[in-house]
């Protein structure tokens, strides 16, 4: 276990490695949303415009949630692209059990975030600078 910094908070290192992990699945998610107009295309009414839409905006919202995972409301816009996420289930029904899968692993990173850093699970992950 790291020890804290000098003014008594967590480690600058071990915040940085939490920020990387929530952009990373961030950046994973918004691949994932892309690979989805396959899949939608082959059932049900097809690929629209408006569905396709959707997904590319989805995709797009996820990479810049990625980026702003060290703001104070990072971890909240992540969070509610998770519901998002899962509400794309009425496009195809595969994207409720992703969207799931994807909202369990955003939980249980909230949940290592709060054992690392300690304190709630919202707030601030920047990294003091030197």
């Amino acid at each position: 276990m790291s020890e804290g910094s000098a003014s008594g908070g967590p480690d600058p290192r071990t915040a940085r490695a939490v920020r990387g992990t929530f952009a990373t699945a961030l950046v994973l998610e918004a691949l994932v949303v892309l690979l989805v107009p396959r899949t939608v295309a082959q059932f049900g009414s097809g690929l629209t415009a408006w569905k396709l839409a959707v997904l590319l905006v989805l995709a797009g919202l996820f990479v810049l949630a990625a980026g702003l995972v060290g703001r104070t409301y990072g971890l909240a816009v992540g969070t509610a692209l998770q519901a998002a996420l899962i509400a794309c289930g009425f496009l195809t029904r595969a994207m409720f059990v992703l969207g799931v899968i994807f909202a369990l692993v955003w939980y249980y990173l909230l949940r290592v975030r709060r054992d690392l850093l300690g304190g709630p699970l919202t707030g601030c992950l920047r990294v003091p600078r030197r």
